[in-house]
C-alpha cells in the first residue's frame, strides 16, 4: 500500500468515526479502559524492575558470606542475612581489592539547625565511607565529600542533601558551617544535588527499595567512633555479650557492602579474592559452615532480593488479561461496525476494488480507532497513576510515566485495534458483490 493510498484511508478512516458515533465512542472507550489498566500495571512494573545505573551495574558488586552457626545449619541454606559484620566491611576495605570499596549502616537521630526559629527534628541517613559518593556516581551542589583521612580518623563531618540543606540554610551555601546531630558538631564538606535513584539499591536491606531517600551521610568510623547502632536491619545469630565494642566484634550482620570493579571481567579474580578470604576466616574459628560466599552484580541483587515480587508480576499479567476481555468486545462491536457496511463494500467491489484494498482500507480504520483508543487510555492511565501515587510515598515513587511508557501506550494501543480488527476485516472482505447488488 502506497503513501498516497494510506493517507486516503486514514483520512477515511477518521470521516468514518462519525458515522456511527455511538458504537465508536463504546469501541474507543472500551480499548482506552483496557490500554490504562494494562498500561498503569506495566509502568510500575517498569520502574520497579528498571537499573538504576545501566552504564556500570555489572561492574557494582555486592558480597554475601553465610556466616551464620553450625547448629541447624543444612548444606543448600541460605544465609541469614544479605549483609556482612564489622569485622569483615572492615577487612574488606582493607583488601585493595577492586576499583572502589564501600561500606554502609543506616543513621537517624536529632539535627538541630543554627536558626533559632527552627525546632530540633529527626532525620535519617547513611554511614558509608568516602568511596560511596564516586562509585555511585553521585552529584554535588556545594564542596565535596569528606576526605580519606576524614575516613580513616572517624572525623566528625557531614555531606547533607539538597533539600535537608535548603531546610536548614535556605539558598546559602552551607560548606564549612557546622550542624549539630545526635549532640555532636559535624563540619559540613559538601551538599549534594538530587540524587534519586529507582530502585533504591544501595541500601535495600535496612532501608527499602522504595522507601524515602537518605538525608545526610556522614563516615561510618565517625558512627562506630560514637557508638551509635545501626538504623535498619541488624541480624545476630548468638549471644555476643554486653557492650558496643562486643557488638561489633560479633557475627551479627548490619552492613552492606559494594565493590566497584574496573571491569566486569574481573569479576571470577574477587570471587577468587573472597572465597579465599573465607577460608582464612574459617582458620580463625569463623565461617564453619564452609558454604558458598556470594557475588551479585546490581542487577541479580535487585532480582536476589525480589525487589519485583510475584504479586507484582501476577499484577501485570491480570491486566493484560483484562485489555484481552476488552480486545474481544472490541471485536464483537467492529464486527457490528463493519457488517452494515456490507453495501459499501459490495459497490466497491463491483467497481474494480481488490480484496487486498478493502483489507488495507478497513484495518486502516481499526488503526485510527486505536490511536484515538490511545490518547484516551493515555489520559487514563496518567489519572490512574496519579490516585496510585497519592495512597503512600512509597508508590509515589514508582506511580510515574516516562517517554519510554508513553511510546508503549500508543504502540499497544493501535496494535491491540488492530489485532482486533483483523477477523472483522477479513469477513468484510468476504462480501459478494453480485449478491449485495441484488440486495439493492
Amino acid at each position: 500500500m502506497s503513501g498516497t493510498m494510506f493517507g486516503y484511508y486514514f483520512k477515511l478512516g477518521v470521516r468514518n468515526l462519525r458515522r456511527n458515533p455511538a458504537l465508536t465512542a463504546l469501541m474507543v472507550l472500551t480499548l482506552a479502559v483496557g490500554v490504562a489498566a494494562s498500561i498503569a500495571t506495566l509502568t510500575i512494573l517498569h520502574v520497579m524492575s528498571g537499573d538504576p545505573m545501566p552504564h556500570k551495574s555489572d561492574k557494582l558488586i555486592s558480597v554475601v558470606f553465610n556466616n551464620g552457626p553450625l547448629e541447624g545449619y543444612s548444606p543448600g541454606d541460605k544465609p541469614n542475612d544479605d549483609q556482612v559484620t564489622y569485622r569483615d566491611a572492615v577487612n574488606l576495605l582493607a583488601s585493595g581489592q577492586g576499583e572502589r570499596r564501600t561500606a554502609m549502616m543506616g543513621l537517624g537521630g536529632s539535627i538541630q539547625a543554627e536558626r533559632k526559629d527552627l525546632a530540633p527534628f529527626v532525620v535519617t541517613g547513611g554511614g558509608p565511607t568516602r568511596d560511596f559518593f564516586a562509585m555511585f556516581e553521585i552529584p554535588f551542589l556545594h564542596g565535596q565529600a569528606w576526605s580519606e583521612a576524614d575516613d580513616k580518623a572517624g572525623a566528625d563531618v557531614i555531606v547533607l542533601t539538597r533539600a535537608l540543606s535548603e531546610k536548614l540554610y535556605g539558598a546559602d551555601n552551607p560548606v564549612g558551617r557546622r550542624v549539630r546531630y545526635n549532640g555532636f558538631d559535624f563540619l559540613i564538606t559538601g551538599v549534594i544535588d538530587t540524587w534519586n535513584p529507582i530502585p533504591r539499591f544501595h541500601r535495600i536491606v535496612g532501608m527499602g527499595a522504595f522507601d524515602e531517600a537518605d538525608e545526610f551521610f556522614l563516615p561510618i568510623a565517625s558512627a562506630v567512633r560514637h557508638e551509635w547502632s545501626n538504623n535498619g536491619s541488624t541480624n545476630c545469630t548468638s549471644n555476643f555479650g554486653a557492650g558496643y565494642q562486643a557488638f561489633i566484634g560479633s557475627e551479627c550482620t548490619w552492613i552492606q557492602f559494594w565493590f566497584e570493579l574496573r571491569s566486569a571481567a574481573d569479576r571470577p579474580a574477587l570471587q577468587g579474592w573472597i572465597d579465599g578470604y573465607a577460608a582464612e576466616q574459617r582458620k580463625l574459628g569463623r565461617m564453619p559452615r564452609k558454604a558458598a560466599n556470594h557475588l551479585y552484580n546490581l542487577t541479580e541483587w535487585l532480582e536476589h532480593l525480589k525487589v519485583v515480587g510475584n504479586d507484582n508480576k501476577l499484577s501485570a499479567w491480570l491486566a493484560f488479561g483484562f485489555l484481552l476481555l476488552c480486545l474481544v468486545n472490541t471485536i464483537g462491536l467492529l464486527l457490528a461496525k463493519f457488517s452494515v457496511r456490507s453495501p459499501e463494500v459490495g459497490v466497491r467491489r463491483a467497481l474494480g476494488a481488490s480484496r487486498k484494498e478493502i483489507f488495507h482500507q478497513f484495518l486502516t480504520e481499526t488503526a485510527v480507532i486505536g490511536l484515538a483508543g490511545g490518547v484516551l487510555g493515555l489520559l487514563l492511565a496518567v489519572g490512574a497513576l496519579q490516585l496510585i501515587a497519592l495512597q503512600s510515598k512509597q508508590l509515589a515513587l514508582v506511580a510515574r510515566m516516562d517517554w519510554a511508557m508513553l511510546l508503549v501506550t500508543f504502540v499497544v494501543a493501535v496494535s491491540a485495534a488492530m489485532l482486533a480488527g483483523l477477523l472483522p476485516t477479513w469477513r468484510a472482505c468476504q462480501v459478494t458483490p453480485a449478491l449485495q447488488l441484488k440486495s439493492q
